[in-house]
């Protein structure tokens, strides 16, 4: 793995519930983790709430899948463009209704994606966020 490849040791943790991820999030800071990425899961954002209070309680640095995190709180997020996504959904929907087989529709993926950087949280965080980074953030709340 990458991570490995660059010194660092990966460690996945699983939650189910929301006492699962509490129990996650303690076990992660008592073996002091230096950052957590939190995959996106139906799940995980509904209780993106908890997700983001857990990371400001254990000082974990936390990136997120989704720009809803960073809105609630989180450090950073990376991924698909949900609006963009949404788009891609009816124009797909528009096909089938003018006739066209799912079968006959392409596969497609994600092509617009979306960074966000939550500079309050860095602070609390005692995070220096470099301007480099800045400036490639699609959105920077602050």
């Amino acid at each position: 793995m990458q991570a490995a490849a660059g010194g660092l040791e990966l460690v996945v943790v699983e939650a189910a519930t929301g006492r699962e991820i509490d129990v996650a999030f303690a076990r992660l800071a008592r073996e002091k983790t230096d950052a957590v990425f939190v995959a996106p899961s139906v799940l995980f954002a509904a209780r993106r709430s908890q997700l983001v209070v857990l990371s400001a309680r254990y000082l974990l640095p936390a990136a997120y899948a989704r720009r809803s995190f960073v809105e609630a709180g989180g450090l950073m997020s990376y991924g698909a463009d949900i609006d963009d996504a949404i788009r891609q959904v009816g124009v797909y929907t528009g096909r089938i209704l003018k006739g066209t087989k799912p079968a006959d529709l392409p596969v497609m993926q994600s092509t617009k994606f979306e960074f966000a950087i939550n500079l309050n949280t860095a602070n609390a965080l005692g995070l220096a966020v470099p301007p480099t980074l800045l400036s490639t953030a699609d959105e920077v709340i602050e």
